[in-house]
């Protein structure tokens, strides 16, 4: 199978999800000990968005990099099971979108057999045009897609409270991990946002300190020993142990990392 950045291969993950390795970019876009487990930790409990969808009235999530479409039916899952009413905005771009043959072909574990997210995915990418998408998910759920590059987004039309992400790591997509990237990301934020990412490189926390950011560190996931968590309030990091945003702006800024292997 091929998207546009060329061969992707379909693999099983240990919690009887699937993800896709990519020959581009020589890199998983999940972790081999679980898909859904791993997305569920990062971005759904670690920033607190599974326990804003059962108090919040509506929230917007941003999403940097579409992928398989996993953290969007996750999403729809939460919003299912919930008892209250929130409703989610949520934004997301992808610049190689997958094929709707091979959305078809994933899997995400038995609890989600009969929401058919399978379908769902399908639907989404055969229906996916250059430029902003509109997908309405459920009465909960609006998807706004970008097919394209980050460079070239629009800011969303709401501001945002949770930021996913979830690109390739820096060592072989760097440029969605700098500076500027990350300022572009606080300027459609609200100043209570939260950024979550499964990255823990040193780069990677110095870039989002350039950009404005205040940066933490969290336990990992699945074997992985940290991850990291951001937000342009530090109040919103209090329980994470903060970096040294000060020292890490002064090695980003001195050009310590442009040779850095990530």
């Amino acid at each position: 199978m091929e998207n546009e950045s060329g061969k992707i291969e379909i693999r099983p993950t240990k919690d009887g999800s699937t993800t896709l390795y990519s020959e581009r970019f020589s890199q998983l876009y999940h972790n081999p000990n679980g898909a859904v487990a791993e997305s569920r930790y990062v971005f759904f409990e670690t920033p607190g968005v599974t326990e804003a969808i059962k108090t919040d009235d509506e929230i917007t999530v941003f999403e940097m990099g579409f992928g398989t479409g996993l953290n969007l039916i996750l999403m729809n899952d939460y919003l299912k099971r919930s008892e209250g009413n929130c409703r989610v905005n949520f934004f997301s771009v992808e610049l190689y979108p997958i094929g709707p043959e091979t959305a078809a072909e994933l899997t995400f574990g038995e609890e989600f057999q009969s929401q058919r997210p399978a379908k769902l995915l399908r639907d989404i990418f055969d229906n996916l045009n250059p430029g902003m998408n509109r997908f309405e998910i459920s009465e909960k759920l609006t998807l706004e897609l970008f097919f394209g590059s980050f460079n070239d987004l629009p800011s969303p039309g709401k501001k945002t409270d949770y930021i996913f992400h979830d690109p390739f790591s820096p060592e072989v997509n760097s440029e969605l991990w700098s500076a500027d990237v990350f300022k572009k990301l606080a300027g459609f934020s609200k100043p209570e946002v939260v950024l979550s990412t499964y990255c823990a490189a040193t780069s990677a926390r110095a870039a989002m300190a350039a950009g404005g950011w205040k940066v933490a560190k969290s336990r990992g996931p699945l074997g992985k020993r940290e991850m990291t968590i951001a937000a342009l309030d530090e109040q919103k990091l209090k329980g994470f142990k903060r970096v040294n945003e000060q020292r890490l702006i002064e090695r980003y800024r001195a050009g310590e990392f442009l040779q850095a292997t990530f």
